[in-house]
């Protein structure tokens, strides 16, 4: 039938001129982008911008400021928008009560994340995958069961408890020695601190941590980092609208791919190593535990090796780059507010003085401290919409249709920046976490997301912002350089960094 149908078109057209084939395709398309915009209407979606037929709203977006455009169409369209790229349609959701309706009240419907032609292109190179792999980005049954496996293993490992713990406050003894090192001269954190954090995942999933000298180690860490700032250029998304034209054409796409390869390719070698060392009686870490899995033979459990190498390149990446990212702000924020910093190194030495590493017992000790970390994370602004997720089913949000397959993100740098929940929005104030000089949780504060699918890492990452940043303010006042003007200008990727900077790291004499 299909191929009669083709027979049929190709009869049609022949003797036709070509300009007048690219005409009537033309009118074809305006056709269809106007039906499809009045079936939007008369179905009663969300309001948003209007588009262009196939690309949509591609070309309205600003991939190195996206946060800024999309605070644009808020003011405009109001708390709940709708915007289309290509054939995907996505809302975006602004505000508390509208994130807990969707994340929480209607957790069930919105828990399955989107299937992204750039994704799904990434595992189909090495595997016959329907659809996504790994932790983050799975769905239905299959992330079930590894999300469950990697929350037990971590448990096993130490999540939560002193042994992982006292790996963190080691790995701030290598990483203090590491800034030491700099004398106090200008120097550039972005790596180091990179290694420190990436080093307490990496003794859990892989069971060793890497020197910070280590140049294979810092190539892989710089891989992530392009990565994730690739993800979000408008090649890569143009891959989503058109992936079998872009997978043919050069560009930063097939870098991704190159990048991708060479993290796929380093994990592959570690659980090669992990098989032939393997002892299946006392896993020693996450690639262990699952290579013992794996071992049940299970036919109809999600447990593969393709599986495993995804899985760890996600706690890989999600277990480094936003706590790292974190902590860089931080060190920013640091050298461009004295006052604060000094504050917190006065509790600093009043809780737990020169003489001994701080503990997460100290935390409650500490409320100055853990109010500026808490506002370091509001401030920075890492993941600003949320990792996206998808509808399951046709469901009503603030009274607007929203159909099965509708991409959702969640609108945070919005919620970070409300001026009726934050008395200064737009000013690095730790007074927003505090009441009656004790710490004050904030239900606006949501970097770690809510619901089933918030921050499997949220334990981990509170307990290394805690102890990393505490123990570097113990020993080091942050400066700028001399003469030197630092900036608070964001970098656009996958998160929302600061761009590279040099900070002078002054030891402190009691």
């Amino acid at each position: 039938m299909q191929l009669s149908l083709r027979n049929m078109i190709l009869s049609l057209c022949e003797g036709i001129p070509l300009q007048n084939l690219l005409l009537l395709s033309a009118i074809i398309l305006i056709l269809a982008h106007y039906l499809k915009r009045r079936r939007i209407r008369n179905l009663n979606y969300p309001p948003g911008p209007p588009g262009l037929p196939i690309l949509g709203n591609f070309l309205q977006m600003d991939f190195q400021k996206p946060q800024v455009t999309m605070q644009k169409f808020v003011r405009k369209y109001g708390n709940i928008l709708c915007m289309h790229v290509g054939s995907q349609t996505f809302i975006t959701v602004t505000g508390l009560p509208m994130i807990k309706e969707v994340l929480v009240n209607q957790g069930d419907v919105f828990i399955e994340r989107p299937q992204i032609p750039l994704h799904l292109h990434i595992v189909k190179r090495f595997g016959d995958f329907s659809e996504m792999i790994g932790l983050i980005m799975s769905n239905g049954q299959l992330w079930k069961q590894q999300r469950r496996f990697a929350l037990m293993t971590l448990r096993n490992f130490g999540l939560g408890k002193k042994t992982l713990e006292d790996r963190i406050r080691m790995e701030a003894k290598y990483l203090i020695e590491a800034i030491r090192e700099e004398k106090g001269q200008p120097f550039d954190p972005h790596y180091v601190i990179n290694n420190a954090v990436s080093n307490i995942i990496c003794s859990v999933t892989f069971g060793n941590r890497f020197e910070y000298h280590d140049s294979q180690f810092r190539e892989l860490l710089k891989s992530m980092d392009d990565v994730m700032k690739l993800l979000v250029r408008w090649e890569c998304q143009l891959f989503n609208i058109f992936p079998s034209v872009m997978k043919f054409l050069p560009g930063p796409h097939q870098k991704l791919f190159r990048e991708l390869k060479k993290l796929e390719s380093f994990v592959e070698d570690v659980i090669k190593q992990h098989k032939e060392n393997l002892n299946s009686e006392e896993p020693q870490d996450f690639i262990d535990a699952y290579l013992k899995e794996l071992s049940k033979d299970n036919i109809h459990s999600s447990f593969n090796e393709k599986n495993l190498v995804y899985c760890t390149l996600d706690l890989f990446f999600a277990g480094t780059e936003t706590t790292s990212t974190t902590l860089r702000w931080g060190l920013l924020y640091m050298a461009l507010y004295p006052e604060i910093q000094g504050k917190i190194q006065d509790e600093i030495d009043k809780v737990i003085g020169q003489s001994r590493q701080p503990t997460m017992a100290d935390k409650e000790n500490m409320p100055y401290t853990n109010a500026a970390i808490h506002e370091v994370q509001r401030m920075g602004d890492i993941v600003p919409f949320n990792v996206p997720r998808m509808a399951m089913v046709d469901t009503i949000v603030a009274g607007y249709h929203v159909p099965k397959g509708t991409m959702l993100s969640t609108n945070l740098t919005a919620l970070h920046r409300d001026p009726k929940e934050w008395a200064t929005p737009e000013t690095f104030n730790p007074e927003h976490f505090l009441e009656n000089g004790q710490f004050k949780k904030r239900e606006s504060f949501l970097p770690f997301s809510i619901g089933k699918r918030a921050c499997l890492g949220e334990q981990l990452a509170r307990a290394e912002l805690f102890l990393f940043f505490t123990s570097l303010l113990q020993k080091f006042t942050f400066q700028p350089p001399p003469n030197t003007q630092l900036s608070l200008d964001v970098q656009c990727g996958t998160t929302m960094s600061p761009f590279p900077y040099k900070i002078c790291a002054i030891p402190r004499e009691m």
